[in-house]
């Protein structure tokens, strides 16, 4: 296993925004560069700030990057973190799989203060969507992409992993293309918003936010009090969703996290089983928020490498 992704994933785990408050900063490049300015890779073209909704938000814009050489090679798409309300896709910590044979986008959604969820699930799949028309310009493989994300990320990558075969959540451009992808990194991401809270609330007295608080960073997604927006925390749930054939999992979280308890992971480790997907839950002793053991980046390194380089082909709406 090639070992230039362990300051990669290091960077990932220490620097992901924080899901139960404001980020203070971007995530660290996987690549030193000056402040401020962009991160370049030798022999890698990057792309930025391209527009996947025609005419869209703002915030409807991913970054890309990729190798001058090789044909149809697999994607990973980063999905930042941030509370749904911050965060960038700026010197995204996937960069490093650029240089070993992967296209790599970095994707920026509308915020819970620009609209309310479904609006975040809806432009990750007008992303992969857009990414998958255009697959040939820029040598991609449209069977082989994977998402990896963390916390707030980690929660709308599990969306895209267990809603391929729904079609509620796309809307606008390139509907001939799938949503589905074919791998799914989920680092601490939320999966059942009404169990997070009765966890929370019994296991970590101090740090609990009940459901129905203004100042939460769910009821600002979901536009209102979970208790009186049940049919929409539902829809927000990755766990609803999961059905036998969804894309693999690699599940990673920290046992000491107080902001997602691990049984957030733990549900949703167990849903997959129950529905046979290939599902792994790395569990790190002693971590919060955040993972630094070095067995992090082979795991995932060698997850994408298994499901995304591996011989064969898989239909992009299967």
């Amino acid at each position: 296993m090639k070992m230039f992704l362990r300051p990669l994933l290091l960077a990932v785990v220490l620097a992901v925004s924080s899901f139960a408050a404001e980020p203070k900063s971007s995530p660290k490049p996987a690549i030193a560069a000056p402040k401020n300015a962009p991160v370049q890779i030798p022999g890698v073209t990057a792309l930025r700030d391209v527009a996947y909704v025609t005419g869209g938000h703002e915030r409807q814009k991913l970054d890309l990057f990729v190798p001058e050489k090789g044909e149809n090679l697999p994607l990973i798409v980063w999905v930042h973190g941030g509370g749904w309300s911050g965060g960038s896709k700026e010197n995204a910590p996937a960069l490093g799989f650029a240089k070993n044979g992967y296209v790599v986008a970095s994707i920026n959604y509308r915020f819970s203060q620009h609209a309310v969820y479904p609006a975040q699930l809806e432009d990750c799949k007008a992303a992969i969507r857009w990414l998958r028309a255009n697959a040939a310009k820029h040598r991609i493989n449209p069977n082989k992409i994977g998402v990896w994300g963390a916390s707030a990320g980690g929660h709308l990558v599990a969306l895209l992993g267990t809603t391929g075969d729904v079609k509620e959540f796309d809307k606008g451009e390139h509907l001939d293309q799938a949503s589905r992808v074919q791998a799914v990194c989920d680092v601490f991401g939320p999966t059942d918003f009404l169990k997070y809270y009765d966890y929370a609330n019994a296991k970590l007295v101090g740090n609990a936010v009940l459901p129905d608080d203004p100042n939460s960073l769910l009821v600002r997604l979901v536009g209102g009090k979970l208790s009186e927006k049940k049919d929409v925390v539902a829809k927000a749930n990755p766990i609803t969703y999961v059905t036998k054939g969804d894309a693999p999992f690699l599940i990673m979280h920290g046992d000491k996290d107080p902001l997602v308890p691990l049984h957030q992971s733990e549900i949703l480790e167990q849903a997959l089983k129950k529905a046979e997907v290939p599902v792994t839950l790395y569990v790190e002793k002693g971590s919060g928020h955040g993972l630094r053991g070095p067995d992090v980046s082979k795991m995932i390194a060698a997850f994408f490498e298994k499901y995304l380089k591996a011989s064969g082909e898989t239909a992009a709406g299967k």
